[in-house]
This record gives C-alpha cells, structure tokens and sequence, in this order.
C-alpha cells in the first residue's frame, strides 16, 4: 500500500484546487463552502489563510505575479498581500444558482474552467475558456463540472461530468474544442470522478468523491493505478516538490455523518504522497487587466 500523509489537518468542508507553487515551494488551494483561500508552506508546514467573500471554486496563477479566483459571481483577480479579490468578468449571471468549481491553465495560458448548479441538481453548468479574446461558454448541460485538464502536448483537453461519472476527452486546437467523446467511467461503487490532472506520461489522475482514493488512467482510458486514502472524499491532486513527484491531494468532510467523521478525523485535510512519474508544472493565465 502506498504511504499517504496528512500535511495539513485543516479541516476544510470542501477542499479542492490544489496548485503547486515552485518559488514558494508551497501549495495553494481552496476550501470551497468554507469560502477561504489557503496556503500551505511545504518548508515549514506553515499555513496561512485569506477570506473570500463568496464561494470559491479555485485559484490559480496569473502573469505579473498575479492570481486569478474563481468565485460564484465570476472570476476576480486575487491579491494577497491584501487579501483583495476584483472583478473580472461576471459568468453565469442570469443563472444565480450557479457557481464556479475547478480551473485549469493550458500551455497558451488559456484560463479553462467549469460552473455548476450549487444545489447540484440542475444541469445548468458549463465549461469555460477565458483568454486574451474574452469569455466562451465551450460545452454545456453539466450539473457539477470538474476539471479540465490537457495532455502535456496539448492537443487533448479532458473535462469530468461528475454524477455521470464519466471523463470526457476533446480534441483541442488553438484553444476550440471538438469531437467530444468518452475517455473513461468510474466503476468503482459509490466513487464519483472529482478533479484531474496530468502527469508526464501523459497518464490522467483523478480524485475520487466518496471513493477513498485517487486513481490513474493511461493516455488510453485504461485503469492503471489507484491510491488508497484513509478518508473517503478525495478532490483533485497536485504535483509539487523539487522533482515534481510529490502528490498534493485536497479533501472533503462535506457529506459526512457525524458518525462518518469519527471513523474520519482527517477528513478535509491536505494529503501528500510520492509517486514515480513526475507532473507537469502549472502554467499562468495571460490577460491584460
């Protein structure tokens, strides 16, 4: 069994987003419903944590040492020396239930993104491309979206329609996505695919929600791997450290029973464990503003 560590026993009630950051060697990430920013230094396992004054899906780096938030109006730019969020551009305004959930950076510092129906009940979420030609709504008709993620060649973008259980492939092309089709199912009974990210293999990781664990699927869609976690709500992996082959890994207690969180102290906190092939380092989004 691979060993998985506790970090950072934060507690969060939906932790997600974790994003590596080589200069701070620290990880950033989100606690979702506990609407908070946090930032976790790997060299000394200090945390440090900013209020955010919605809901907030991710955060993810921006050029001029900037970050970009996804939050339920829309995205906003993210200071944290003053812990400031600015509104950048509303998304899903004439769709108030919505909220933004998980962001991704491509090579060309395309700003991917997904919003979802915050009673997740509704299929009224999208996945996003914004960029330096504005805002695009790219697919439609999702109740939680996650992801995406691209191939390290970036020429394949991958999206999870959650309570479908499926992760989707497209074929990318200067930022347009066609030829929408099934990359992979989660089997696993009672898992629901959370967040991906690429490795550079190319091979895909996804967190599993209520699966206890994380799992990697080849370039093909076939299951190759998975990575036992002693809590059940696993979100999305990150690759940080000097060789890029420590996983960071968010989780959730949201959904637990009190009963369910006895058996579960760890529940929301930020994991981490080595694995052989290294990931791909972030990239940031580019945008005048």
């Amino acid at each position: 069994m691979t060993k998985v560590d506790c970090v950072c026993a934060v507690g969060a009630q939906l932790g997600e987003g974790p994003l590596w950051s080589a200069p701070e060697q620290a990880v950033w990430f989100v606690d979702i419903k506990g609407r908070q920013v946090h930032r976790f230094d790997t060299r000394g396992s200090a945390l440090s944590s900013w209020a955010a004054p919605e809901e907030v899906g991710f955060v993810v780096k921006a050029t001029g040492g900037r970050f970009v938030a996804g939050m339920k109006s829309g995205l906003h730019s993210f200071d944290p020396t003053n812990g400031k969020f600015t509104l950048i551009t509303r998304v899903d305004s004439d769709r108030p239930r919505n909220r933004l959930n998980d962001g991704y950076v491509d090579g060309a510092g395309r700003l991917w993104f997904g919003s979802m129906d915050n009673d997740e009940s509704q299929s009224t979420g999208s996945l996003y491309r914004f960029d330096q030609r504005g805002l695009r709504r790219c697919d439609e008709n999702y109740v939680i979206t996650n992801g995406p993620t691209t191939s390290p060649d970036g020429r394949t973008l991958y999206h999870v329609d959650t309570l479908e259980r499926i992760i989707y492939a497209f074929d990318l092309n200067d930022g347009d996505l066609s030829n929408r089709r099934e990359f992979a199912r989660i089997e696993k009974p009672g898992a629901y695919p959370d967040g991906p990210a690429i490795d550079a293999d190319g091979c895909v990781w996804i967190g599993l929600f209520g699966g206890w664990g994380v799992q990697r699927f080849s370039p093909q869609g076939e299951l190759l791997q998975t990575i036992e976690m002693p809590v059940a709500n696993c979100t999305k992996v990150a690759f940080g450290g000097n060789d890029l082959r420590t996983m960071y890994i968010t989780t959730a207690w949201k959904g637990l029973s009190k009963e369910q969180l006895a058996t579960q102290p760890l529940a929301g906190g930020l994991f981490a464990t080595r694995v052989g092939t290294p990931g791909v380092a972030p990239n940031e989004v580019r945008y005048d503003g």
